[in-house]
C-alpha cells in the first residue's frame, strides 16, 4: 500500500507538471490511477431544476447601475431589457409589464458584464471535480473560461463545452484548449499534424509550455493559418529558443503568467543567471529563482523595455498576466489561511495545496523572508511592466489560473481583479480586461465582453458599486462596520449571475458548496 501510494504521488506530479500522453492526454493516467484505487473526477451533472431559471421570453431587470464594460463610467438607474439568450433594450424609461416575463428588482445592484477567465483549468487536479469548479466560477460571475488545457483531456473539456452552451450543465461557457505535447511532438511536420487533430475533435485553441523552436514555429503557423487561438507558458526548458518576443514574431497570440518576458528584456545575459546546483524539477528551486528574474532584465523606462513593448503592440499581443496565481510567493501565510478556505475548500484540495515535493505547485518546503522579498520586487517590476503595456494601447485580460498554489476557483478570480487595480489600472480598466479585452482575445467581441444591445446576455448583479471596491465580488463578501448601529456585517457577493439568459442564484450556489465542504470534511 504504501508503495502504491508513491507511485501514485509520482504519478500526479509528473501529470500534473506537464507530461502528456501523445494522442490523447489524461485519458492513460487515468487509467493508471483508478489501477492504483484512485478516481479521476467524472463528468458533470445535469442541472438541477433549482439551479438556474429560464431563459425567459423577456426577461427585466430594474432600476440598475450599469456598467457596461467598454470603459464607460457607471450610469443609471436603467433597465435592462433580455429577450432569451439576449439584450434586446437598455433604456432609462419604464418598461411596461408583460404576460410571461421575470422581473429582478435591480434598486442597489450594480450591473457588470459576465466575467471572462482568460486563464483556466476546469479539471486541474484530481481533487476539484468539474461542477464544483463550475458553481464557484459562476457563483463570481464568471461566464465564459478560456480552458487552456484539462487534465482529463480535450474530449473531456470539449463534451462539457457542448453541455455548458446547451444548457445542460451549471457552468460557464468554455472555450476548450488543447495543450501541446512539446516532450513528444519534435518536428514541424509532426506538429501541424497534432494541431490539425486536436481542431478535429473540438480545439478552438492551443496552449505551449515548450518545445522544439521547429515544433512551436510549425503549431503557431497551423494556428494562424486554421484561425484558431494560441496561448504560451514559456516554461526555462524552451524559453531561451522561444522567448516572448520570438514567440509573438511568430503568431503567439496571448503570453500566459509572465515567462519570456524577462528573458526578452536582457542587454546583458542571454540566459537567466542560475545558481551552480539548480535544478529545474525541484520547484522550490524554479520557483525561488524565477521571483529573482525581472531584476536582471533590462529596467523600466529603458530603450529595451520601450522596444519590446512596442513591438508587441505592433503585433496586437495579449498578456495575461494570473497575478493571483503567484501571490502566495510574496506571503505564504495570506494565501495559505484565506478565509474563504475554512467553507468552500474541499479538504482534498487543501491537503493538496500544501507542501510535497511529489505534487505540482505545492513547493513552499522551506520558503524564507528573503524569498517573499524577492517576489515582492519581482511584483513590483512585473507590474510595472503590465500597466506600462496597457498604458501603451497593449491589450490585458484577467485569468487566474486556480486550482494550484492555495488559488481557490472564483475567488481567486476576484483577487485577480484586485491586483491588476494594485498593478496600477483604474477600476473600469480592470473591468475591461476582465470582461471585453478577455472577448478581443478569444475572438468573440461581437457576442459576449460587454453589456450591449443585440450581444449575449451575460450579466453579473451584485448589490453595491464594486467599481468603488472589488471585494464586494467576493462570495465571502465585504466585512464592514455600520457605524451607526455599531454592527460589524457583510455585504455584497454576487447576487444572481446570467449566463446566455440563464439566471443563476450564486449565493445558493455558494451554499450548496459550502454544504458539500462540511459533508466532505465530516
Amino acid at each position: 500500500m504504501h508503495l502504491a501510494r508513491i507511485c501514485l504521488y509520482v504519478l500526479v506530479a509528473s501529470f500534473l507538471c506537464g507530461f502528456h500522453v501523445h494522442a490523447e492526454p489524461g485519458e492513460e493516467r487515468r487509467l493508471q490511477m483508478e489501477a492504483l484505487g484512485m478516481q479521476w473526477p467524472g463528468p458533470a451533472p445535469e442541472r438541477a431544476t433549482n439551479e438556474g431559471q429560464g431563459p425567459y421570453q423577456q426577461l427585466v431587470i430594474e432600476g440598475v447601475m450599469l456598467v457596461d464594460g467598454m470603459g464607460s463610467p457607471p450610469r443609471g438607474p436603467v433597465n435592462i431589457i433580455v429577450s432569451e439568450d439576449r439584450i434586446k433594450h437598455i433604456t432609462s424609461y419604464p418598461v411596461p409589464a408583460r404576460d410571461g416575463e421575470y422581473r429582478i428588482n435591480g434598486t442597489g445592484m450594480t450591473a457588470l458584464p459576465g466575467f471572462i477567465d482568460s486563464h483556466a483549468h476546469s479539471v486541474s487536479n484530481p481533487f476539484s471535480p468539474p461542477d464544483y469548479v463550475f458553481k464557484l466560477w459562476l457563483a463570481h460571475g464568471i461566464t465564459t473560461v478560456r480552458d487552456v488545457g484539462s487534465i482529463r483531456g480535450l474530449d473531456f473539456t470539449v463534451d462539457h463545452a457542448r453541455r455548458s452552451d446547451a444548457g445542460e450543465i451549471t457552468a460557464p461557457r468554455i472555450i476548450p484548449y488543447s495543450m501541446f505535447p512539446g516532450d513528444q511532438v519534435v518536428t514541424a511536420q509532426g506538429a501541424k499534424k497534432w494541431v490539425r487533430a486536436v481542431a478535429k475533435k473540438g480545439a478552438k485553441g492551443v496552449k505551449l509550455r515548450g518545445g522544439t523552436r521547429q515544433a512551436q514555429t510549425a503549431v503557431l503557423a497551423e494556428t494562424t493559418a486554421m484561425n484558431l487561438g494560441s496561448a504560451n507558458h514559456h516554461d526555462q526548458n524552451g524559453v531561451y529558443h522561444m522567448n516572448a518576443l520570438a514567440s509573438a514574431r511568430a503568431g503567439l497570440q496571448s503570453l500566459e503568467h509572465w515567462y519570456g518576458l524577462p528573458e526578452a528584456l536582457f542587454v546583458d545575459r542571454t540566459i537567466q543567471d542560475y545558481p551552480p546546483d539548480y535544478n529545474y524539477s525541484d520547484e522550490q528551486w524554479r520557483f525561488g529563482q524565477a521571483g529573482r528574474l525581472w531584476q536582471q532584465a533590462a529596467p523600466p523606462g529603458s530603450p529595451k523595455w520601450e522596444a519590446v513593448i512596442g513591438e508587441l503592440i505592433e503585433l496586437d499581443f495579449t498578456m495575461v498576466p494570473t497575478f493571483t496565481i503567484y501571490e502566495a510567493n510574496r506571503d505564504v501565510a495570506r494565501a495559505r489561511d484565506a478565509e474563504w478556505h475554512a467553507d468552500y475548500t474541499l479538504p482534498g484540495l487543501m491537503k493538496f495545496f500544501m507542501p510535497d515535493p511529489k505534487l505540482h505547485g505545492s513547493y513552499h518546503f522551506d520558503w524564507t523572508t528573503a524569498d517573499e522579498v524577492a517576489w515582492r520586487n519581482n511584483f513590483a517590476r512585473w507590474m510595472q511592466f503590465i500597466n506600462d503595456y496597457k498604458n501603451a494601447g497593449g491589450r490585458v485580460a484577467a485569468g487566474a489560473d486556480a486550482g494550484f498554489i492555495f488559488k481557490l476557483f472564483g475567488f481567486a478570480y476576484i483577487r485577480e481583479l484586485e491586483l491588476l487595480q494594485e498593478a496600477g489600472f483604474h477600476p473600469l480598466e480592470v473591468i475591461q480586461a476582465a470582461t471585453l479585452n478577455g472577448a478581443e482575445l478569444l475572438g468573440m467581441q461581437d457576442e459576449i465582453g460587454s453589456i450591449t444591445v443585440g450581444k449575449k446576455a451575460d450579466i453579473v448583479l451584485v448589490k453595491g458599486n464594486p467599481v468603488a471596491n472589488f471585494k464586494l465580488l467576493y462570495g465571502t463578501g465585504h466585512m464592514q462596520l455600520d457605524r451607526t448601529r455599531g454592527v460589524v456585517e457583510r455585504r455584497g457577493g454576487v447576487s444572481y449571475t446570467i449566463k446566455d439568459g440563464i439566471v443563476f442564484d450564486a449565493k445558493g450556489l455558494l451554499a450548496g458548496i459550502k454544504a458539500r465542504v462540511r459533508a466532505a470534511k465530516q
